[in-house]
This record gives structure tokens, sequence and C-alpha cells, in this order.
């Protein structure tokens, strides 16, 4: 295994982690639970926690793995040929795993207020009928975010734009979404704090509405916004090339070194940072 493979899992988990511990303390802290929990929330800091972290991630640790840190992503990533099956499948372990490591990280912060809210798990509200109705609004959250990332990570003009876009893109979906069922769009986001909280419900909402969601946008991307890129498609190519995929255990090459009058480094295969 070459050291950038491992360092691309290390980030993911290590990304995921700090993820999950940030948005878990602050629905602890600023979510209110009981009958009324849609009431006494304040979902505008919420929402703009989530915004900042990722932004955050995405700008520094992003950069050794392309800064997925959501299962659904990488499993549009697969699903598009961008990234290696089986690195997908390295990615989407450690997404899990640092998921579980970052709720355990505040509990051991906010034992006692983070019991109220099953450390930050999200559930589906009264205001909606039931978990059908969560597993849609997981997909529709998903499918937003998840077009984001696809059409600024794969388009080399506004790759630059895309720690903004897509903390953004996260942020507002929360502060709309979040009421509703918690605003997960992330099976790694939710496995954790359930984990940990012991608070399984309505599990398929927030295992399948993420990855249709993800499926879809993917197949939005395909047949539609990639036919109509033309050059700027072909750039994007070389920026996050598609299969064969290498063998096992060996990594895309994550830059491109620079000779006299070449293009510049290209960012990670399949990846969102370094824009």
């Amino acid at each position: 295994m070459q050291d950038r493979g491992l360092a691309a899992y290390i980030a993911e988990l290590l990304g995921t982690l700090l993820l999950v511990f940030f948005v878990t303390m602050v629905v602890s802290l600023y979510v209110a639970t009981g009958a009324n929990a849609q009431f006494g929330s304040d979902f505008a800091v919420v929402g703009l926690s989530h915004f900042l972290v990722l932004f955050a991630l995405i700008i520094s640790i992003g950069v050794a793995s392309g800064g997925h840190f959501n299962p659904a992503i990488t499993t549009a990533f697969i699903a598009l040929r961008r990234i290696d099956p089986i690195d997908g499948l390295v990615y989407i372990l450690a997404q899990l795993s640092g998921g579980v490591l970052g709720a355990l990280l505040t509990k051991a912060f906010i034992l006692d207020e983070g019991r109220a809210s099953d450390y930050g798990t999200p559930k589906v509200s009264a205001l909606l009928g039931g978990g059908f109705q969560g597993f849609l609004v997981e997909g529709i959250g998903t499918f937003v975010l998840v077009m984001t990332v696809l059409a600024v990570a794969l388009n080399p003009e506004i790759r630059r734009w895309a720690a903004l876009s897509i903390g953004g893109a996260l942020g507002f979906l929360v502060m709309v979404l979040g009421p509703l069922d918690g605003g997960s769009f992330n099976p790694a986001r939710w496995f954790g704090p359930a984990l940990v909280g012991n608070s399984f419900s309505n599990e398929l909402a927030y295992i399948l509405g993420p990855i249709a969601g993800a499926l879809l946008a993917a197949g939005l991307y395909k047949f539609v916004i990639e036919p109509a890129s033309g050059p700027v498609q072909e750039a994007a190519d070389t920026v996050a090339p598609r299969g064969p995929a290498p063998p096992a255990g060996e990594s895309p090459p994550l830059r491109q070194e620079r000779g006299p009058g070449g293009p510049p480094p290209a960012s990670p295969p399949g990846g969102i940072a370094g824009s």
C-alpha cells in the first residue's frame, strides 16, 4: 500500500471524527428535546456550525483525501467511477469509524447534557408523518448536497469555491430541514451518535435516504450536467480521472509533477478539497 493511500484513509477518519464531534456537540447544546423539540432550538446556530466546520475541514484535512467525510458522497464518486471501489469501501469504513469516535468524544465532554439528545442523534420529528417522510427529507437534502459537491469538485473553473459552496449547502440544508429530521444527510453522522447513544430508530431513513439521494445526484450529473460541460469536463477528467481503476491496494496518483511550461499539479482523484 502506498503512503498516499494510507494518508487519505487517515484523513477521512480524522475529518469525519471532527465533523461528527462538532456537529453532535452543537446539536446537544442548542437543540431542545422532548415533546416540543421543534421549539426552543436554534437551528441558525446549528446550521452555521455545520457550514463552518465543513468549510475548515475541506480546506485543511481534505487536501489529503478529497474531503468526502460522508459515505453518501463516496458512493456517488464510486458510481461515477471517479474513485476506485476498493478505496471507496475503505473510505466508507474510515468514515463510519470516525463517526463513532466523534460521538464518543462528545460523550466524554458532555455525558449528562448529551444523554438527553442521545449525543446528537438525529431523529424524525413529530412534524413529519413518520419514517418514510424522514427518508424523503434525507434523500432530498443529500441530493442537493451531493449535486453541489459534484458540480464544483469536477469543474476546474469553479473548484476554488468548493469549500465555501459545499459548506454553505450543508449549512442552509440543516437550517431548513434540520427541524424535520435532524438534518443528517450523512450515514456516518447518524451512525456514530446512534451507536454511542444506543438510539436506533428509523434506520432506513438515515441510511437509504442519503444513498438514494446521492445516486440520484450522480445520475443527474452523468446524464444532464456532464454532457453539457464540453471542454470543462475534459479538463475535469485530468483532475479526477475515471476508470479503469488501479489495482487493489494501489492509489491513483495524487500529484502530477509540473514540468517547464507544463500544467499545475492536479488535485486528488475524486476529490473536493485543494481548490
